[in-house]
Order: structure tokens, then C-alpha cells, then sequence
């Protein structure tokens, strides 16, 4: 069950940083919009790794 919560955790923080990249680049804030939008790969690369690790 701590499992797909762990999940679930990496997919509500990709999502999240995701959503702050768009709003950030529409804002006018570009190179902040990229910075953030970078995080999503590696929050979901970095989830796919522990994911890995726990088996």
C-alpha cells in the first residue's frame, strides 16, 4: 500500500511542477519556466530509481 502512495507522491510532484512551469513561462518569467519545467524528468526519473531500489 506505502507503495502507491510513494507513486503517487512522485506523479503529484511532477504534475505540480509541471503546472508551476507553464504559469511561470505565461507570466512572462521564461528561463524560471524552463528551470522548473527541468524538474519533471528528474522527479520522475529519481521516483523510477527508488521505485527500482525497493524491490
Amino acid at each position: 500500500m506505502s507503495r502507491k502512495y510513494a507513486k503517487l507522491g512522485f506523479i503529484l510532484a511532477a504534475g505540480a511542477s509541471f503546472l508551476l512551469s507553464v504559469s511561470l513561462w505565461f507570466s512572462g518569467n521564461t528561463q524560471e519556466g524552463v528551470f522548473v519545467g527541468l524538474w519533471v524528468p528528474s522527479i520522475l526519473s529519481f521516483g523510477t530509481l527508488l521505485m527500482h531500489k525497493v524491490n
